[in-house]
């Protein structure tokens, strides 16, 4: 379980990105085997009658990636705000209060900001941040 206390730099959630992209890639890629109809549909049919063989072996191979992959992110601290388009939060400081780092899959560079009310609308560049 992470710390709910924790907050990062910019440096910190920066030198995060590249296990972070893996880690949601990963994330969204379990899913998309999660929520494919025709499996879950074939599971249906066989598991009662043979525990569901190669599609079974596919189904909980990508709910075991999935839950792996959230409960890193949950011990990171980091709050996924859509896994669809890899949106992620850091816990983070400015002037004594709680804000958040925004980044977003596929982005080289946390180049963002906002107040913990606001989400992703709210965002501002980094370069207003002060830690």
């Amino acid at each position: 379980m992470g710390n709910s206390d924790r907050r990062y730099t910019l440096a910190e959630a920066t030198a995060m990105l590249e296990r972070l992209n893996e880690v949601v890639a990963d994330a969204r890629d379990a899913r998309e085997v999660l929520v494919e109809h025709e499996l879950v549909a074939r599971l249906a049919e066989r598991a009662p009658g043979n525990g569901g063989g190669e599609d079974a072996e596919r189904f909980t191979g990508a709910a075991m990636r999935f839950s792996k992959a959230l409960g890193q992110l949950n011990h990171w601290d980091i709050v996924v705000r859509d896994l669809e388009e890899g949106l992620c939060d850091f816990p983070a400081d400015r002037e004594g209060r709680l804000v958040y780092l925004c980044w977003k899959l596929g982005e080289d560079a946390i180049d963002f900001w906002h107040e913990i009310d606001e989400g992703f609308r709210g965002r501002q560049p980094v370069d207003h941040l002060t830690n």
